[in-house]
């Protein structure tokens, strides 16, 4: 009985232990937030800059995390940075932080709201905005390198930072790996990344255990015609119609052809063809977005995408010679894998650490596409890619009781309550890295 007394006070003190250590976490992070972090994300969000024009934002970024003793590497793949900080023997764990904005004209309302304005890439001035939450991201990294760095007595390992520009544009994560990252800073064990969410509450941390971004492809349909007279269409091949009949038999691809349980989406999102009222244009121009989980997937799509063009003009009598051109970018975005036994594993800490109220399932999404796959997939490097929430409750307690919509990203209404959400960024990255990194 002496024993299971003993026992029993031991497994207390533990418990306590733990408690204590998480607490002291979140106290930790509290703290820098309200002295140094809360500033920081106002001077990120009041500063963005387009994708691959981020050099104030990496210069800044550099510099805090400079500070606290790791070695930063600047100008990687244009504007990104590498931060690594070694400390013993253990693994090392990459985590990557996204610093773009979007030219966008901020109507947030907000007292901190951008008024920034740029020439753009095709030499527009334009409002630019972080309405896509990076200044969250890139501030939490920030916090996560100030733990890390004053905490040493924690963990066991080499932390990797990456701040990686031009996410919203495409080529950002792609130009680091063209620079050689792993062969030059070395190939991390491990890879985390996460994305604020505007459409889930504040602070709450949600990990999928497949696949939380879908990769992408940018397909490009010009469909040839015979051009005549509007008044005689009998005389030509008709493209805007032959094109017409291409949109709508892709959509059988996904209802007839795509197994039920298989995701894909395919959206024409541009058809120009034509110069005039009365005349039959000689060529049509489809832009399509084709979105998918898996490799398998995509080629399925792809494959049927030529086909189903291709044969519809043929059934619209179009000679061999003048069949539908079909081209895929060469630059597309790999599917953004969730390792299941990781997302697993880090998904028990997190809740254990954070509380279980902290956490919450996957909503209901779309087929977004986002750039980190680039770093995960080829080489493949385990990886967990969650998200944390960032618009109050009280706020879509309105939206239910017809108070405004809660926006959307990119939207010029776009809005993130920073304090949960970066802390609970910082907080969740942490509690991951510590279990990934442990002192030995």
């Amino acid at each position: 009985m002496k024993l299971f007394k003993q026992t029993l006070c031991l497994l207390s003190l533990l418990s306590i232990t733990v408690s204590a250590t998480a607490a002291d976490i979140s106290q930790q992070v509290n703290k820098d937030y309200q002295q140094h972090l809360g500033k920081l994300w106002d001077h990120f969000h009041q500063n963005p800059e387009l994708s691959l024009m981020e050099t104030k934002t990496a210069k800044r970024l550099a510099e805090e995390i400079r500070s606290q003793g790791y070695e930063v590497t600047e100008g990687v793949g244009g504007t990104g940075i590498v931060a690594i900080l070694k400390n013993g023997k253990g693994p090392m764990v990459m985590v990557r932080a996204d610093m773009d904005g979007l030219p966008v004209v901020e109507q947030s309302g907000l007292k901190n709201a951008s008024k920034v304005k740029m020439t753009d890439w095709d030499g527009n001035e334009v409002g630019v905005m972080h309405a896509c939450g990076h200044d969250v991201h890139i501030t939490s990294l920030v916090g996560t390198a100030r733990y890390m760095a004053a905490n040493k007595d924690q963990w066991s390992g080499t932390l990797m930072l990456i701040g990686q520009p031009a996410e919203e544009r495409g080529p950002g994560a792609s130009a680091m790996m063209d620079d050689n990252i792993w062969k030059t800073f070395g190939q991390p064990d491990f890879a985390l990344a996460f994305h604020v969410d505007a459409g889930a509450v504040a602070g709450k941390i949600t990990i999928d255990e497949g696949s939380p971004y879908a990769g992408a492809d940018t397909v490009d349909i010009i469909v040839h015609g015979i051009g005549a007279h509007g008044a005689y269409p009998h005389q030509g091949k008709d493209p805007i119609m032959i094109g017409a009949q291409i949109v709508t038999n892709l959509q059988t691809i996904i209802s007839r052809e795509l197994a039920p349980r298989d995701a894909g989406v395919i959206t024409v999102g541009a058809f120009h063809s034509g110069t005039k009222h009365n005349i039959i244009s000689d060529q049509a121009h489809l832009q399509i977005t084709v979105r998918s989980l898996n490799p398998r997937v995509r080629t399925q799509l792809l494959e049927a995408i030529e086909r189903v063009a291709t044969g519809t003009a043929r059934t619209a009598g179009m000679p061999e010679d003048k069949l539908p051109t079909v081209t895929v970018s060469e630059f597309s975005f790999p599917p953004t894998y969730n390792d299941k036994a990781l997302a697993q594993r880090l998904k028990g800490v997190i809740a254990d650490k954070m509380g279980e109220d902290s956490m919450v399932p996957p909503a209901e999404s779309g087929m977004g596409a986002e750039d980190f796959g680039f770093f995960t997939t080829d080489p493949y490097i385990p990886s967990v890619y969650f998200s944390v929430g960032g618009t109050p409750q009280e706020d879509f307690d309105n939206e239910k009781n017809g108070g405004p919509q809660v926006p959307s990203h990119h939207s010029p209404l776009f809005k993130i309550t920073p304090e949960p959400s970066v802390k609970s960024g910082v907080e969740a990255t942490v509690h991951s890295l510590l279990e990934l990194m442990p002192k030995t």
